[in-house]
């Protein structure tokens, strides 16, 4: 380790093959023939690889994955029962597209529409739950929005329940990605049915359109989209070795695109990056001098797991750094900030953690000062 004695802040390098949370590369050794992709890590939320994720587009079934969430809260919220049943009224019956093909005046369990809007991509599944969370689509529609801006997804509108054509109607691939993580992480006893394969109501049994679900890679979840104003598109998720990504595409101009380009992507982001930890919540990252203080260091402190995401060709390139004023006057109250840890790497911008003392360090008394500042002044800093 090397230090810098010279200045009052002190800068600690670390010989660490580190990487920080939330990284973007900035030269992206990938392509895609997607209009809007981003692909990030799940645990880390490091962006691993975006094209235009920001910019509107329509999201065409896609968009179910909002309305299941307003489902699998409901479910969590104990305000239903996968038991429950919702009535089937004549729009939901004659809705065009894709189809669960209920019945009108019949009821429909709840669990059923679950699998028929995930598996099935039904639209007339996804009216019965409009028009039975929200008492018509047009105002679940608008209960939709609001969820998704309060889970940050700022860049969404929904008009309807199931994504149908609509120009008003739009988000981007952020914001599905947000909205897939937000699932993931708040619904893992219900997370399965995204993995179904398939699905058979009224005798009628119907394939997922997930392509990645039925190849040999852990995909397990989400949804695709098809609309000609959007392309064809597909928010997936798959995990391996304990590690999960989530990828969104869309503006694909066929289902062989889809499927081609969604499993490029996912492969070679677990082949180009991995997870790392770096520090556990509670580590002392370093021991840093006190000033007339009962004890000499205090133990500087991260309060947070740091689990890193990098590029596996760059761990030798990384480096992290410990920053604070030297020395730390005492008294020193534990839980206070007192230094900030550095992650840095070539092409990324440098992320910051506060550093907390660990314990307490009462100041010396009026005697011990005194012998301090004497053995400070014959024998320096160093004494």
């Amino acid at each position: 380790m090397g230090m810098s004695t010279s200045a009052t802040l002190r800068n600690l390098v670390f010989g660490l093959a580190a990487f920080a949370l939330l990284w973007t590369p900035r030269a992206q050794a990938i392509e895609t023939k997607a209009k809007q992709a981003i692909l990030l890590d799940f645990n880390t939320g490091a962006v691993l690889f975006e094209k235009e994720p920001d910019t509107r587009m329509a999201p065409s079934s896609m968009s179910k994955l909002m309305t299941v969430f307003m489902l699998l809260e409901a479910l969590k919220d104990g305000r239903l029962s996968l038991e429950d049943t919702f009535p089937v009224s004549k729009k939901a019956w004659k809705m065009g597209g894709s189809k669960m093909f209920v019945e009108v005046d019949t009821r429909v369990k709840v669990e059923d529409l679950l699998r028929g809007i995930i598996v099935q991509s039904g639209n007339d599944a996804c009216i019965v739950v409009a028009e039975s969370l929200g008492g018509s689509e047009s105002a679940f529609a608008q209960l939709l929005t609001a969820k998704a801006h309060d889970l940050g997804m700022v860049n969404s509108n929904f008009m309807n329940a199931s994504g149908w054509p609509h120009k008003e109607h739009w988000s981007t691939a952020r914001d599905l990605s947000i909205l897939a993580r937000e699932t993931i992480a708040s619904f893992p006893e219900y997370y399965h049915y995204y993995s179904e394969r398939s699905f058979t109501f009224n005798k009628i049994r119907q394939g997922n359109r997930n392509p990645l679900l039925f190849k040999e890679m852990g995909a397990d979840g989400l949804k695709t989209g098809h609309t000609e104003a959007g392309g064809y598109g597909l928010t997936a998720s798959a995990q391996r070795n304990g590690r999960r990504l989530i990828m969104v595409v869309n503006g694909l101009k066929s289902v062989r695109a889809r499927a081609s380009e969604a499993e490029r992507l996912m492969e070679w982001g677990f082949r180009e990056f991995g997870n790392y930890d770096l520090f556990r919540a509670g580590d002392t990252v370093l021991e840093a001098p006190v000033w007339l203080g009962e004890a000499g260091q205090v133990p500087l402190i991260i309060e947070e797991d740091l689990i890193i995401t990098l590029k596996r060709t760059a761990r030798k390139k990384m480096k992290v750094t410990v920053s604070y004023e030297e020395p730390i006057p005492a008294p020193v109250v534990k839980g206070t900030r007192l230094a900030t840890l550095h992650i840095s790497a070539p092409e990324s911008e440098v992320h910051e953690i506060p550093l907390v003392a660990g314990e307490n360090v009462p100041l010396l008394g009026p005697l011990g000062r005194l012998v301090a500042a004497v053995n400070y002044l014959i024998w320096g800093g160093n004494g």
